[in-house]
C-alpha cells in the first residue's frame, strides 16, 4: 500500500432522520442498520483499509463518541480519532484533520468519506479511489466522486461538469443545490450532472492552499496550533480555539469557490442511507415490498412499508401502505414514508 495515502472518515453526525434508532447518544453510523452483522462505521473502515494503510486512517467525530469509535474499531490507536469539542459543520474539522496529516506527512493525499454510506462493489470503489489519488498526485486539484443519477432525486445536491471534457476526471462547472422535481428532471436530461456523494480526494497541499485563499481566518486559527498537533498540548489548544471556528460546510467554504475542482463519475453502486426510505431500498423485501428488520410480523393488506423492532417483537399490521414503523425502547414511530424528511423537525420539537 502507498504510505502517502490517508483517509478521513466523517463520523460526527447525529443522523436524526433515523430516529428513534439513531439518537444523539448513539447515532446511526454506530448501528448495524441493514442487519449485516457490522455497523456502518465498521463497514466504511473495512472498505477504506483495502486502499489505505490502517495507521493512516483517521476518524473525525465528536468527543462524546470517542469510546464508541475505539470500541467498534479496535485496530485504531487513540490518536487516530480526531475529536471535535463542539459541532462546527465540515470545513473546520476537515481543515484540522488535514493539518494533522500534513504534520505526519507533507506528501500525503487523502480521501474524505462519510461513515454512513453503503457501497457494495468495494473493488470498483477501490479502483475509483486509486484513480482519483493518482490524479491528485499529478495535479493541484480537488476531486469529488460523483454518482450517476438513476432518477430525478430532489434530496441530493448535484455536480455539473463540462460536457466537452472527454477525460475520465472532468472539470466541474458548478455545484447545484438540491433541486425541485422539474429541475432535477432537466439535470438528468442534460446528461452532465452527477449526484454529490460528499466523497472528496485531494493532496494535503491542495486543500491547504484553498483554505489559505478562501478562508484565511479559519486557516490561521488552526495553523496557529500546528506546533501543538501530535503533542500533549493539542487537546487544550482545540478546546480553547475550536469554538472560534466558523460554522460552515466544506462545500460552501472552498469547493464552490475554487477553480481547480474536478469530478470522477463513480463506477460503484451507492446509497447514502440518509432516510428510512433509502434504507428500505437496500433491504430484502417480501412479495408486497415490505422490508422487515429484527421483527416477527403478521401483515394483512400492507405494502411498501419498512418495519423494525427490538428483540424479535411480534408486530401485527393491517391496511398500511408506504409507512415507517419502528419500535425502539420507549418510542413507537408510525410515520408516512412520503413525509420522512420531516422526522428531523419532529426530533427537534421533542428535544426542544
Amino acid at each position: 500500500m502507498n504510505k502517502n495515502y490517508y483517509a478521513i472518515i466523517m463520523a460526527g453526525g447525529v443522523g436524526s432522520r433515523f430516529w428513534p434508532v439513531s439518537t444523539t447518544e448513539f447515532p446511526k453510523q454506530f448501528h448495524d442498520m441493514l442487519g449485516t452483522g457490522v455497523t456502518l462505521l465498521q463497514k466504511t473502515f473495512s472498505r477504506l483499509s483495502k486502499v489505505i494503510p490502517v495507521d493512516n486512517i483517521l476518524v473525525l467525530t465528536n468527543e462524546k463518541y470517542n469510546d464508541l469509535v475505539l470500541k467498534q474499531l479496535p485496530d485504531l490507536k487513540p490518536e487516530q480519532v480526531v475529536l471535535e469539542p463542539i459541532m462546527r459543520n465540515t470545513a473546520p474539522c476537515i481543515l484540522y484533520a488535514s493539518l494533522k496529516i500534513k504534520k505526519q506527512n507533507p506528501d500525503a493525499v487523502m480521501i474524505v468519506a462519510p461513515s454512513d454510506h453503503w457501497i457494495e462493489d468495494e473493488d470498483a470503489f477501490a479502483k475509483d479511489v486509486e484513480q482519483a489519488f493518482q490524479f491528485c498526485e499529478k495535479h493541484d486539484s480537488l476531486v469529488t466522486l460523483g454518482i450517476k443519477p438513476t432518477f430525478p432525486n430532489t434530496g441530493f445536491g448535484y455536480i455539473e461538469y463540462n460536457k466537452e471534457d472527454k477525460h475520465a476526471v472532468k472539470k466541474v462547472v458548478q455545484f447545484r443545490e438540491k433541486p425541485d422535481y422539474d429541475t432535477a428532471k432537466k439535470f438528468l436530461e442534460s446528461g452532465n450532472f452527477l449526484w454529490n456523494a460528499g466523497i472528496f480526494i485531494w493532496s494535503v497541499q491542495s486543500i491547504e492552499n484553498v483554505f489559505k485563499k478562501f478562508k484565511p481566518t479559519m486557516y490561521q486559527l488552526f495553523y496557529s496550533g500546528y506546533d501543538f498537533y501530535q503533542t500533549v498540548d493539542e487537546k487544550q489548544f482545540i478546546k480553547d480555539n475550536y469554538i472560534s471556528a466558523e460554522n460552515i460546510s466544506i462545500d460552501y467554504a472552498v469547493l464552490e469557490r475554487a477553480k481547480n475542482v474536478y469530478v470522477l463519475a463513480a463506477n460503484f453502486d451507492w446509497n447514502d442511507l440518509g432516510t428510512w426510505g433509502s434504507l428500505h431500498e437496500k433491504l430484502v423485501k417480501d412479495s408486497n415490498n415490505n422490508a422487515i428488520v429484527n421483527a416477527t410480523v403478521v401483515l394483512e393488506n400492507s405494502s411498501n412499508n419498512i418495519i423494525r423492532a427490538e428483540g424479535k417483537k411480534l408486530v401485527v399490521i393491517d391496511g398500511l401502505d408506504d409507512y415507517i414503523i419502528v419500535d425502539k425502547d420507549d418510542v413507537l414511530l408510525i410515520y408516512p414514508k412520503c413525509k420522512e424528511q420531516d422526522i428531523k423537525q419532529i426530533v427537534s420539537k421533542i428535544n426542544g
